[in-house]
Order: C-alpha cells, then structure tokens, then sequence
C-alpha cells in the first residue's frame, strides 16, 4: 500500500525518510504545489506533497488544491492523508486528533473539478467529508505508536492567512466546532470527487484565540509545539498498515 500525504514541508525533515526521487507533475488545474516526493518511512512507502509549496510560500487560499488532489489520482494513489496543524477549541496544544466532520467557512476557492466547464455536473455525497476506513487506519496507527490519540471532533476551516478573532471562535464553538484550521476544505471534497479515501491527522499547536490563558497566539509557542507534536505524527506513519 501507497499512500499519499499531503502536509507541511517540514514533514521532510523526519529522521528516517528515506527520499527515493522527486517527480512534477501536471495537471488540467496546473502544477500542483511542489514536486511530489516519492519515499520510505520505516516499510511504509508513500508519496508526499507539501501543500504549501517548496519554503512554506503559498498560503492556504492560495493553494492549487485541484492540482494537488490530481496529482495524486493520477501517481495511482487511492488512500490521501491531509497532515494541519490546527488551533484547539475543545482540544488542548500537543493533542492528536482524527477529526470526523468539517464545517466549511472558507470562500472564493477553486472547489470543485465539476464546475460546468466540460458540461458534466455531479453532487457528491458528503454527509460523512473523512474517509472511515483510513481514519480507524490512523487512529490504530496512533494507539499502537503510544499516542494519546482523539478519535473524533468537527474540524472547522477558515480562509486564513490570518488567525481568527475571539468572537470567530466563539461562534464556531456554538457551531460545534473542535478545531480550527485553514487547510481542510476543499481538500477533503476534492478528494471525495476524485474518489480518493482521505483523512486528516491534525496536530494541536495552540489554543484558538481567546480559549486558555496563555494570552496573545504566539508563533514561538507554535513552533515549540509543532517540533513536539511531529514525532507523534512520525511515529503514527510508521505505524501505518503496508
């Protein structure tokens, strides 16, 4: 089994990824957002994609989702793991969580591969966003590993790049959101359209504003925790069935 991740480029720094060759492709959407990057985590043989682009250039409305998720269709992959840093609404910093729903607030984003141009429409069904068998995948992969993994939670994607207000967060959490990031949609839809199986493994990096008591959102902070929270998402990839 191949799979597919798409997620940050520091992803590549892992130890123990064993880079095979890199490969650009094209697509009918354009180049996807960097060369696709063909390796080895342990005996787990994948394809990664970092979504942001080759330096983390691209923000998250910027993205060429289209591209990337083709790309992807088109390299034989069937199974696609979306790696977000996300911000916690009921999840705390350093959490690990496999999130089950989406809600979408993003806007003005290429969305979809059937937008009338080729006179083909078709409505997915999207009632459950995540694919269920590669969630229970990675929430196996992450028991095993040792990780204090959340199994649920509604993950709530804003249009970025900058973070949200503390009357935005209050909002998504009537809403019923868990989490907060800016990469989820139209990743996850795309995905579904392509009749890719996709989840997402999203990493807590801190609270969402005005949740906790760390005050002002600190990009160091993030950092810090982005460095911690990596090597439980390593250690779930190499857990992964083969």
């Amino acid at each position: 089994m191949k799979y597919g991740i798409i997620g940050g480029s520091g992803l590549t720094k892992f130890r123990d990824l064993k880079i095979e060759h890199r490969e650009i492709v094209k697509t009918p959407y354009g180049e996807a957002s960097a060369p696709l990057i063909h390796g080895r985590f342990g005996d787990v043989e994948l394809v990664f994609l970092p979504r942001h682009g080759s330096g983390h250039r691209l923000p998250p409305h910027s993205i060429n989702y289209r591209a990337n998720i083709w790309a992807m269709k088109e390299l034989g992959i069937r199974e696609v793991i979306g790696i977000a840093t996300v911000g916690g609404i009921s999840s705390p910093p350093n959490a690990l969580v496999i999130p089950d729903q989406i809600i979408d607030y993003t806007w003005g984003r290429e969305q979809t591969f059937f937008d009338g141009v080729d006179g083909h429409v078709s409505h997915i069904d999207f009632t459950e966003p995540y694919c269920e068998s590669l969630r229970l995948k990675l929430i196996t992969a992450a028991t095993s590993s040792g990780s204090n993994v959340i199994t649920e939670g509604v993950y709530g994607a804003t249009q970025g790049p900058r973070l949200e207000t503390a009357a935005e967060i209050r909002r998504m959490c009537q809403d019923g959101c868990d989490l907060v990031g800016m990469t989820a949609m139209p990743e996850a839809s795309l995905a579904r359209e392509a009749g890719l199986c996709y989840a997402t493994c999203a990493l807590v990096v801190n609270w969402a504003a005005g949740i906790g008591d760390e005050g002002p959102i600190s990009q160091q902070l993030i950092n810090q925790y982005i460095e911690q929270g990596m090597e439980s998402v390593r250690q779930l990839i190499f857990k992964l069935e083969g």
